[in-house]
């Protein structure tokens, strides 16, 4: 979605015992274990708290009780699963493929029945209704580590936290030296908001399977749950539909500049749900109308008021294709489309766009949205639309994406509907950091990392509160982007700061603490291989 003003390891980490006495450091409420305030806490205290910061974890947990230990993983370590849930297994199975390359230590996977001897790593489901869906309690002892949550969900996401706990050198795929310590604590953790994405546009430019599954990959490191990929715009069509083939082999053919375009054939767009769906993100596909449709117009004469086929389009201009709202095919082909995308897409949502539609007339442009939504629940699927579809009466189920116009996501709190938070000027990935920045736009904002971690969704918008929103999504638009390192260097470092407004609460979010804890991650991107932007508004570590 662009405006129409664009026309453009860390070291092993060694925690020494500074004290006889535990110290007790809570993100929500910060006290020492004497319960007196974190201003009068000893020297070697605030020594210990400084160490423990340095996890630098990404985003920051609801709350963290740190003690003054180590665990050491060793080729003696293995990682058990409570017996009976073979979803457990697989996030097991994820951990040990995660830790092995560079400790070296062959760790293994066994299901029991109860919590292993010590020195091993236990993850099992437990009732604890405040930790919800996604929630989990990662305990670290000199003895083990015990990860515990009430759905596997809550485990896969405590293994971020986990992983972000050793030495940034874990993250590395060739084996490294150890030792491999993880300070000792407890970690409380459950998300602010229940929907946590990240949009990728591979319409523009096209981004093949692979590319799609590291940032999958990427996103998840970070406790998203959503990926949105918007799969059709002027520039291409980019997912398979049988009963309209044109739509990707003609109008699939090209993209922005002219390249070889691309799209995925079902089989392949399959595929990346069951990856993303093994690291608990719902894959929301988007087909934008009736405005961004001029690779539809190009593949097939009829969905033109005229008959005419459109020709297909390389530059990046925008609001100038529509399809016909009059005709019944129109109608016929949108529920083709539903229909399949629906039969091949696991998750609630459908994506159906809805934006910059200048050249359709509002007294037509309503009533398409309304039957749009009528098609999209017929096919037992909830509708998400940008922010215009406000104009619109929406249903109950339907979500309105903001990201432009603050009266929109307020029309659309007022008809009752969920709002997603994405405001162009804050969490649009692809604007540049600034007037040096040679990839990107700039038609919403530049946007350095302050700038993108300092909002809170909740107060943004007034007459849209907290109960209004379903979540917040990062979107990242590909006009000028055309491989993944370019991709990687607007996402990287923002993403991770608009995860942890959208996972942390608002109490425990502070720039000036944020940053520091970003510094120190930079070991981490790096060990990841991410092409970060490296801003002069950080301090940097790399080891």
């Amino acid at each position: 979605m662009q405006s129409t003003l664009r026309t453009q390891v860390l070291k092993a980490v060694a925690i020494v015992a500074m004290a006889s006495a535990a110290v007790s450091c809570r993100t929500q409420a910060p006290a020492s274990s004497t319960g007196t305030s974190t201003s009068t806490t000893s020297a070697s205290e605030r020594l210990t708290n400084e160490r423990l910061t340095e996890q630098s974890l990404i985003p920051m947990p609801v709350s963290v009780t740190a003690t003054n230990n180590l665990f050491e993983l060793t080729s003696n370590t293995d990682i058990y699963v409570q017996d009976g849930s073979p979803e457990l297994r697989n996030i097991g199975q994820y951990l040990a493929n995660l830790l092995n390359p560079s400790t070296g230590l062959g760790i293994g996977v066994q299901t029991t029945q109860r919590a292993p001897k010590q020195g091993n790593i236990y993850l099992a489901l437990r009732n604890d209704a405040a930790l919800g869906d996604e929630g989990y309690e990662l305990t670290i002892t000199r003895d083990g580590v015990q990860l515990v949550a009430n759905k596997p969900a809550g485990v896969f996401r405590g293994i971020q936290t986990l992983r972000q706990s050793l030495p940034a050198r874990v993250e590395m795929t060739s084996q490294q030296a150890g030792p491999w310590q993880i300070p000792t604590g407890t970690i409380r953790d459950y998300p602010t908001y229940e929907y946590r994405g990240a949009m990728l546009d591979v319409a523009r430019h096209f981004f093949g399977v692979e590319d799609v599954k590291r940032y999958i990959d990427l996103i998840a490191a970070y406790k998203m749950n959503a990926l949105h990929l918007h799969l059709a715009d002027d520039q291409g069509w980019r997912i398979e539909i049988k009963s309209w083939p044109r739509l990707t082999t003609h109008g699939g053919s090209t993209q922005v500049g002219g390249g070889k375009g691309g799209f995925y054939t079902q089989e392949q767009y399959k595929d990346l749900v069951r990856y993303a769906q093994e690291r608990y993100i719902t894959i929301i596909p988007e087909i934008d109308m009736p405005g961004h449709t001029n690779a539809a117009l190009a593949s097939y004469p009829e969905l033109n008021c005229d008959n005419k086929a459109r020709e297909l389009y390389t530059g990046i201009e925008v609001g100038f294709s529509t399809l016909c709202t009059e005709k019944e095919i129109t109608y016929k082909f949108i529920d083709d489309v539903v229909r399949e995308l629906a039969a091949m897409t696991p998750g609630p949502f459908l994506h159906m766009g809805g934006d910059e539609s200048h050249v359709t007339p509002m007294k037509d442009y309503i009533p398409f949205i309304n039957r749009v939504q009528d098609i999209v629940e017929k096919h037992g699927k909830r509708m998400i639309g940008w922010d215009e579809v406000t104009n619109a009466k929406l249903k109950p189920s339907t979500v309105a994406q903001f990201w432009a116009k603050a009266d929109y996501a307020k029309s659309a709190a007022q008809q009752g509907a969920k709002v997603i938070m994405s405001p162009a000027t804050k969490a649009y990935l692809d604007m540049q950091y600034d007037s040096t920045t040679k990839l990107g736009l700039h038609w919403a904002a530049y946007i350095e990392l302050d700038s993108a971690y300092i909002w809170d969704p909740a107060t943004m918008v007034p007459g849209v509160t907290k109960a209004h929103i379903l979540g917040v999504e990062a979107p990242i638009w590909t006009e000028t982007l055309t491989n993944m390192e370019q991709l990687e260097y607007m996402a990287f470092p923002r993403l991770p700061g608009i995860a942890e407004v959208a996972w942390s609460p608002s109490t425990v979010r502070d720039w000036n603490t944020y940053k520091v804890r970003l510094g120190k991650h930079g070991a981490r991107l790096k060990a990841m291989g991410i092409n970060y932007y490296p801003s002069k508004l950080v301090q940097w570590s790399e080891q």
